[in-house]
């Protein structure tokens, strides 16, 4: 019998889950020079490529351009593709165990975590990953609406997505027509009456979860003047506390926040407000169980 992996008997090797993870999955098998492999990949939705498609802000187009080398990767006839197809309901494990000698899961995280906060599921509250979703033009989510006639909105959280969100909503239409965003979340942006976004972190300042890059985009937005709302005196002390060489990544978000704490810009009609130290403990609705209201409380 042929040794596994060589040329008369390549290992096979089933991939679930279309995304970054999977592609650099079978990056990793393809470059191994002394073993030759069969990968197929199989993916819920007919067309590859998961968060990079799915996930990523329609205006990041630097971002993702990374597909050109998941693209590169797909032309190798090593590789096999297989859309449409569901784990656990069209195709099992033992499917998978009958047919290939290796099982790569890399499916990810499918929904948000819940804040386990009162009113949570009133008229008006929505995760963000079915936001970014339908704003991107997945096929699950493209027939959600959201009502954006309002005057604020509150985004939860301080990582590279939330600020995402805070940045669609935020961006005005001719900015959000210049991306690839679906079609029809551009219609219904375009139709938004939000003037005012409100960016909440339970975390201080220094140990916000956006990168640099991303709040500082914050600062480029045509119509809006983003602000941090900061203790000035006290971010001058974290700043004297953070060691220049190690915590250089933290200094550099500090001072940038502290330039959109100072900085005044009357001529933008929205603003975006960073908040620090506060968490939800509870959303109230209205008459009609849409959401009214927040409470916070101060860390």
């Amino acid at each position: 019998m042929s040794r596994l992996g060589t040329t008369d008997r390549p290992l096979r090797v089933a991939i679930v889950g279309a995304g970054p993870a999977g592609f650099y999955v079978l990056q990793h098998l393809l470059h191994e020079q002394d073993l030759r492999v069969q990968a197929d990949m199989f993916d819920r939705l007919p067309t590859p490529f998961g968060l990079v498609r799915q996930g990523v802000a329609p205006d990041h187009q630097k971002i993702k351009s990374v597909v050109r080398v998941y693209e590169k990767l797909a032309k190798d006839p090593r590789y096999r593709f297989f859309g449409n197809i569901e784990f656990g309901k069209d195709l099992s494990l033992e499917d998978l165990h009958e047919r290939y000698d290796q099982i790569v899961f890399t499916t990810g995280v499918q929904t948000d975590r819940k804040l386990g906060i009162p009113g949570e599921d009133l008229e008006g509250s929505c995760p963000a990953a079915a936001f970014v979703a339908w704003y991107n033009g997945h096929p699950d989510y493209s027939h959600l609406k959201f009502d954006l006639r309002g005057r604020r909105s509150v985004v939860i959280g301080l990582g590279n997505v939330a600020v995402d969100v805070a940045r669609v909503l935020s961006q005005t239409t001719d900015e959000l027509a210049r991306t690839d965003i679906a079609d029809y979340a551009l219609k219904g942006l375009a139709a938004s009456t939000i003037d005012e976004v409100h960016l909440l972190g339970r975390r201080g300042p220094a140990e916000a979860a956006f990168t640099n890059h991303e709040v500082t985009e914050l600062d480029e937005l045509a119509e809006t003047e983003t602000r941090a709302c900061l203790d000035l005196a006290e971010v001058e002390r974290l700043m004297q506390g953070l060691d220049p060489e190690r915590d250089r990544l933290a200094r550099t978000k500090l001072k940038t926040l502290l330039n959109l704490a100072k900085r005044r810009r009357p001529d933008r009609k929205n603003h975006l407000l960073i908040r620090f130290l506060v968490s939800p403990v509870e959303l109230r609705g209205d008459d009609n169980g849409h959401v009214r209201a927040i409470r916070l409380v101060h860390n």
